[in-house]
């Protein structure tokens, strides 16, 4: 991880992240001024962050992916999800009591990483109304991936749990959506075993419910998945 020298091109890039792209831009521009901060070009395959360790910066990918996973209570690693450049990741930690991050943080590609200093954030914060209101908006979003998990392992069935995660995946008005996880890592995700999985993914396909477009994308019969079953579960 080497730091790199700022220029216009990654102002671009941060502006246009949800923190700031609604601000007035003589706004923006002054917050930018103002936020005390770091760049940083990583290579692919590099750990940033580890679970556990302590949040003390703002951070903002600015190019790259990232993958993020968890070590469960039995000791695997699970995959929760993949971050895109350009946008903030981890933010509700930041303030939190306990700011200790949940996840591990690792490049899948080369990527460029800001990091804002805790005090500089909340000076702005506590000063920019209108920022401090896109920064609830980004935590929010944070923690809807965290909510998401959840309902799907509150899901008693294989079936249901499988549903759950794939509609929560869905586009508006779209029913393909495309896998990010192996099989084996969406195993993980869902707590469920890899053949176990496996099998209910052939029963579905054979069922009508799904089908397999290639190595890794799944269409949904959503009209079927209305008609079998309770769809506000899967709300």
């Amino acid at each position: 991880m080497k730091s790199i020298p700022y220029n216009d091109y990654y102002e671009s890039k941060l502006l246009s992240i949800p923190l700031f792209k609604d601000l007035p831009v003589n706004l923006r521009c002054e917050i930018i001024r103002k936020l005390h901060f770091k760049l940083y070009e990583i290579d692919k395959d590099t750990i940033i962050i580890e679970q556990g360790s302590t949040c003390c910066y703002l951070y903002i990918l600015l190019e790259g992916i990232l993958e993020v996973n968890i070590i469960d209570a039995n000791g695997n690693e699970v995959l929760i999800e993949h971050i895109e450049a350009p946008r903030t990741f981890a933010t509700p930690h930041l303030f939190q009591r306990d700011n200790r991050f949940p996840a591990t943080f690792k490049t899948l590609n080369k990527s460029v990483l800001l990091t804002a200093t805790k005090d500089s954030t909340f000076e702005l914060l506590s000063k920019y109304p209108e920022m401090l209101k896109s920064f609830f908006c980004i935590s929010g979003n944070c923690n809807a991936c965290t909510t998401s998990r959840l309902d799907v392992l509150s899901r008693k069935t294989i079936r249901e749990r499988v549903l759950v995660y794939l509609i929560k995946k869905l586009k508006k008005d779209s029913s393909t959506i495309k896998i990010t996880h192996t099989i084996t890592q969406l195993a993980e995700y869902l707590n469920v075993t890899r053949p176990a999985l496996s099998t209910e993914f052939n029963k579905m396909e054979k069922e009508g419910i799904i089908r397999r477009k290639g190595n890794n994308h799944i269409e949904l019969n959503l009209k079927m998945i209305r008609n079998l079953y309770n769809y506000c579960l899967f709300e």
